[in-house]
């Protein structure tokens, strides 16, 4: 199994980044908070890795610290919930909100997440509240970076909310109002002023 990958960064998206390591490219799924973390295409980048295996399918996903991993690896070890949606609950809050939020038994923050009803949320809850107790979380999200052009800035976040489930026309609604009431600096601070526009 894959445990690290290093290597060169060819492409990325919000929710996905190619690195290529000895001649071969290789697709890693990742959450926003790893999007928001990786250098620039051509730079060395270095990612902890998940590999998923099925029948028909093998799947990298990928993380910039350890805390994001070992959060990953118990929402997906909750009963119903599958990688993609664990990434996506990554995606939706910070990693230190996140736990904080299952510790303290927040259900109404987590269904704010695309994709997490209700009967979700208390299973995460009942799940990983005992198992994230003793979690330690290394600072809260990082700080904020300047971002790209805002018109780059809006293609991402609208691709990024797209990815998270949200119809196009939710998507481009959230970002107009977000861009309206002054677009903050960075990707992500951006996308998650969008993300609680969808709610």
């Amino acid at each position: 199994m894959i445990g690290h990958l290093r290597g060169t960064v060819l492409e990325k998206h919000p929710n996905e980044v190619v690195i290529e390591a000895a001649g071969v490219g290789y697709e890693v799924q990742i959450p926003i908070s790893t999007y928001t973390t990786l250098p620039g295409e051509g730079a060395a980048v270095a990612l902890r890795i998940h590999t998923h295996v099925r029948e028909d399918a093998l799947t990298l996903f990928g993380f910039a610290t350890a805390e994001e991993k070992a959060v990953f690896e118990k929402l997906i070890s909750v009963s119903g919930i599958g990688p993609k949606l664990g990434i996506t609950v990554l995606s939706g809050l910070p990693t230190a909100d996140l736990i904080g939020a299952i510790r303290t038994r927040d259900v109404a923050r987590l269904v704010r997440i695309p994709g997490v009803g209700k009967k979700t949320a208390e299973r995460i809850v009942l799940e990983l509240k005992d198992k994230l107790a003793t979690m330690e979380v290394a600072g809260a999200a990082a700080a904020e970076q300047p971002g790209p052009a805002f018109t780059a800035l809006e293609q991402d976040v609208l691709s990024a909310l797209q990815n998270l489930g949200c119809s196009r026309a939710a998507a481009e609604a959230a970002v107009r109002k977000v861009s309206e009431r002054g677009a903050p600096d960075g990707f992500e601070p951006f996308f998650r002023a969008a993300m609680a526009q969808i709610r």
